[in-house]
Formats: structure tokens, sequence, C-alpha cells
């Protein structure tokens, strides 16, 4: 089973941010609440109150899992006609006045995380993740799948990136949003691990980690932190769901685009393929997809791409097409970039990547 989350900003018709995430759950279910049934997924609320979140129930397929949350683009559109959604890891022109974050329940936890980091900063405010869930049976098992997701991360964050604009600048980097989650936590280094997690030698390594990371928010008195969700590396382990949670990949312009970075990620923890495990070694790669997404990576990308498309079922394989075309020619950052030079506005770019959302067709390479 595989289970993903998919986050949308909620834009007007000249793609500005609009914090009414409330107002508009309210005007489908009747009340505010967090999270409603939406035809086959639910429609949830996200901290950044200008976000909402699309989750699908897990499905054995990803045709399957496409079909539903296309579906609920769909209805989004249907339901909200006078609003533009858009993907990607994080809004291209939200400046941090234009939104504000979630203000009805679950209000003690966003307390004290403004009590302890100030959400006040794009790397609360402003950033949007494709999640990627999926089961790791035994402890064993566990311990193993991990450790392959670990050092897929930064070839992983190569191909999804599609964060390159802030405050409406291009700032020269491929994932700012890893850039400002990174430091969202600053004051308390061990929650986040500049996003790559450790390698674990059994299942209580995680355990002694989380443990780290509650004594030292019990110590600023922040005890209701202390929850599995609260650690924001790169990758967790999720107990209570018995599953491994992937959360450094940007999200992309579209549901096909998504079932891609998912379709490679799962082919790849089914092969043999030895993978780079040394810490320093990964941080450096990762640096590397951060600032250039698959521009300088090629040759390791290529490699996992053809291994990706030994390993694919015929259901992954469908998809895998859109990561070589990312890999041969760009991440997403790289191709909105690319759309910003050649018509010189961001709403024009915006537009496009509006329509690829609707449409269900990924953004690619022209050339």
């Amino acid at each position: 089973m595989i289970g993903t989350e998919h986050e949308y900003s909620i834009n007007d018709d000249n793609f500005c941010p609009l914090p009414i995430s409330d107002r508009l759950i309210e005007r489908v279910a009747g009340n505010v609440s967090d999270e409603i049934p939406f035809g086959g997924v639910r429609l949830s609320k996200e901290l950044q109150k200008h976000v909402l979140e699309l989750v699908p129930p897990p499905q054995t397929s990803l045709s399957e899992l496409e079909l539903l949350l296309q579906a609920g683009v769909d209805r989004m559109h249907r339901c909200f006609g006078d609003m533009h959604f858009l993907g990607l890891g994080m809004h291209p022109l939200l400046t941090l006045d234009q939104t504000t974050w979630w203000d009805h329940d679950e209000g003690e936890y966003y307390d004290a995380y403004n009590r302890l980091f100030n959400l006040r900063q794009h790397g609360w405010l402003n950033i949007q993740a494709l999640q990627i869930n999926f089961p790791y049976g035994d402890n064993s098992g566990l311990v193993q799948m991990f450790n392959r997701v670990r050092s897929l991360i930064p070839y992983l964050v190569a191909v999804s990136a599609s964060s390159p604009f802030v405050e409406g600048r291009a700032t020269g980097y491929a994932d700012n949003r890893l850039i400002y989650y990174r430091d969202n936590q600053k004051e308390i280094p061990q929650i986040c691990n500049d996003i790559l997690p450790e390698r674990l030698s059994s299942h209580r390594d995680w355990v002694r980690i989380n443990r780290s990371i509650y004594r030292e928010l019990k110590a600023k008195k922040a005890d209701v932190l202390c929850r599995e969700w609260v650690n924001s590396r790169g990758a967790i382990v999720r107990f209570t769901r018995g599953c491994i949670e992937v959360k450094a990949l940007d999200e992309q312009e579209c549901i096909r685009s998504d079932m891609a970075m998912t379709a490679f990620l799962l082919a790849l923890l089914k092969s043999p393929l030895p993978l780079e495990d040394d810490e320093a070694a990964l941080r450096a790669l990762l640096k590397t997809a951060i600032s250039s997404g698959t521009d300088r990576l090629q040759p390791e990308l290529q490699r996992l791409c053809d291994e990706a498309e030994r390993r694919a079922s015929p259901d992954q394989m469908a998809y895998l097409p859109v990561v070589r075309q990312r890999i041969e020619g760009g991440s997403l950052s790289q191709i909105l970039v690319e759309r910003y030079r050649d018509s010189g506005d961001m709403r024009v770019v915006l537009a496009e990547a509006d329509r690829a959302l609707r449409q269900n067709i990924p953004m690619l390479n022209r050339s």
C-alpha cells in the first residue's frame, strides 16, 4: 500500500495567495473543520491558511492513486471555481504579510511552535511538500528500507526541486523550500538534523533520536510537541502508522508528476544497486541537489533511472518517462526559471502551472 499527501496554494485570478482555507472548508462542510470527506479523498487544512491538502486513502497501485487524486483536484476546481490552485514547493510570489497560520483547532501546537521558532518566516508559511508514505513491515525491514531511503534523498530532491523563486525573485537555487525548511527550527537543530536522517542499525536508534528531541522540547516547556511527527528529517519513521514518511520532496505541478516521483522511489526501493552511505558524501550530494536540481547530478541520476526502469512494475513504469525527462531536460525548478526568462511575466508562468494541475499534464522542457 502507498499513501501520498499533496499541498496546494489558494490564489485569486492574479495568483495572489489567499489565506482562506477555513472559509473554503466551511463552504463545503457547513462549519470550520481541520479535515473533511471530499469525494474519494479527504480535504485538510495545513499550518498555512493559504494552503489546502488532499489526502487519498492508501492504494496498491499508482494508477488508482492518480485517479482518486485527480478526481479530488477536479472537485476542488468545481467547488471553488473562483479560485486558482498551485502545486510547487513554494508560492513564487508570496510575501509574509499575505498569509498567516491556522487559528482554529490545534492552536496549542501552533502556539508552541511560534513561541519556540517564530512562525512568521518562509520556512513555516511558504512550504509545500509531496509526502510519500509506505509500510516497512517488521523491524528488520524498517532498518533496511529506511537506510535505502536515506541514501536516495539527494536524488529525490534533485528530480523534484520546484521552488526556484522567493518573493518573485529567482534566487539561483533549485530548492529554496529545503533551504528555508532546514532552518525553520534552528533553535533546536536536532529536530531537523539538516534534513538528512542518521543511518539506522536498529529500530531502537529511531526511538533514541525521538527521545533526544523530546528532552530538548521538555526543557523548553514544549511538552505538547513531544509527538513522533515533530521529527522533521527528510524521512521519518511513523511507528503509530507502521510506515516510513518521506518529507524531502517538493510538491509538483500536477498529480501525474507526483506519481512519477513516487514511482521513482518505489522502484529503487526494490533494487540491490549499491548506494552512497557515507554521511559527508550524502550531505555534499544533497547540497548539490538543492543548489542545481538535476543539472550537476546527471551521471548518477541516469544510472538510477536506468535501474528504476529495470525494477519497476508495469504500474510504476508508466510514470517513469516523466522522471527521465526531468533528468534530461531539467527539474521543474529549471523549467520554471526558463519559462520566466522567456515570458518575463511570472503570472504567465503560474497560469501554465495552473493549467498543468487542472489538466494533469506535466510541464516539460520544450527543447
